[in-house]
């Protein structure tokens, strides 16, 4: 699974290089597209998210319990 896991995020990040082959030489180069793929900015938002659901927490009162003795 951890293998699976490495090659699958490895094609992620190299989905925006192409390989071309030059016309006239023959010879291989990597271009890149200019298109949007998620990455950091995502998971930043994510850690932000949680940060901010973690601080808001801790402002959050619970209910307190009074204990009930007989007499």
């Amino acid at each position: 699974m951890k293998r699976l896991l490495q090659a699958l995020a490895a094609a992620v990040a190299l989905a925006a290089a192409v390989k071309t082959v030059d016309e006239v030489t023959g010879i291989e180069g990597i271009t890149y597209e200019k298109k949007f793929l998620p990455g950091l900015d995502f998971l930043g938002a994510g850690l932000l998210g949680a940060g901010v659901l973690a601080g808001a927490s801790i402002f959050v009162r619970s209910k307190s319990h009074q204990p009930t003795t007989k007499s």
